[in-house]
């Protein structure tokens, strides 16, 4: 068995469609109306009809996990960010964890934690 995907609910899927693939290079591999696949494995699912499907209130910001992605060119794109989504919400701005690794931690759009470090 493999893991194949992973799922975050959207509000605005075409506006984090177009945030994944400004910031990240992802691409749209399959529309399923309300949910797209993009490459690297990440699905963005309509927020209204996962709340349908679960019967449950979605919350945003819940830090229950995260995105992770490594970028060598850091400070690079933390410049692309800035410029692109001036209103982000940071956990924390570039930082250097005491192992040598730098990284950053914002919310998308919706709420969902991403995290951005250099490879280690």
């Amino acid at each position: 068995m493999k893991l194949k995907n992973v799922l975050i609910t959207v509000k605005d899927i075409e506006r984090s469609l177009k945030f994944y693939h400004e910031l990240f290079g992802l691409d749209l591999l399959l529309d399923n109306d309300g949910n797209m696949i993009l490459t690297e494995g990440l699905v963005l699912q309509d927020e209204k009809i996962w709340r349908d499907f679960l019967r449950a209130d979605i919350i945003p910001e819940n830090n229950a996990s995260e995105l992770y992605f490594e970028e060598p060119d850091i400070e690079g794109f933390v410049l692309k960010l800035e410029q692109l989504y001036p209103e982000t919400r940071y956990v924390n701005r570039l930082m250097t964890h005491s192992w040598g690794q730098k990284v950053i931690r914002f919310y998308d759009p919706d709420g969902n934690l991403i995290e951005v470090g250099t490879p280690m």
